[in-house]
């Protein structure tokens, strides 16, 4: 069973979705993950985005570690169900609505958000069916939602392929754990602005 790690709700067990269905991130790969973006100083008052959420696992953790706001993405009725089960106990613990649940496939949601919509930290964690061609898609979709100093990780199989980016992400870290591949990336920016994108210099 699969349980918050820390925060205000740690030890706290969540709710699974039944079946085979979705694929939960495992609490040791949860608890490697959550150690990382510790170090990374990301979560705290952070907007965080769960995408393609299953049972909201990674979403409710951050909400217990004392994120801003979680927003949880599912679109089968099962999944969304235990979804707002686990986002119910975080909000009762916490105090407030911290975890909002939104039955929903991923794209249009992206589609409907607000163009100032900026997230902070997001997880995608989408089914083994799902190409590579249509992670590319919303990875393109996401990257106009995210804060400029955003951090946004992909899981996926270890034997699938590294995602196609968009030209405005770009990947800084990766680590793999078992058959689990975690890959961190974050808005691109440029190193330096090129000498002649520079005004040039007013004549006396």
């Amino acid at each position: 069973m699969s349980r918050i790690i820390a925060g205000a709700a740690g030890g706290t067990p969540l709710s699974s979705v039944p079946g085979s269905l979705t694929r939960p991130t495992t609490d040791r790969v949860k608890e490697a993950l959550f150690s990382r973006l510790d170090a990374f100083d990301v979560i705290a008052g952070a907007r965080v985005l769960d995408l393609y959420a299953g049972s909201g696992a990674l979403g409710v953790e951050s909400g217990s570690r004392g994120a801003g706001s979680v927003d949880l993405v599912e679109s089968d009725a099962k999944a969304s169900a235990v979804c707002q089960r686990n986002a119910d106990l975080i909000n009762g613990v916490v105090g407030r609505k911290a975890v909002t649940v939104h039955r929903s496939k991923v794209e249009p949601f992206l589609d409907r958000a607000e163009e100032s919509a900026a997230w902070d930290l997001v997880f995608l964690d989408p089914p083994y069916p799902l190409d590579e061609v249509a992670l590319a898609a919303v990875l393109r979709k996401l990257a106009a939602h995210l804060a400029p100093s955003a951090v946004v990780v992909v899981e996926r199989s270890s034997r699938s392929p590294e995602p196609d980016w968009p030209a405005e992400l770009e990947r800084f870290a990766e680590k793999k754990y078992g058959e689990t591949r975690l890959w961190f990336v974050e808005p691109y920016v440029p190193d330096a602005i090129e000498s002649d994108d520079l005004p040039a210099a007013a004549e006396s």
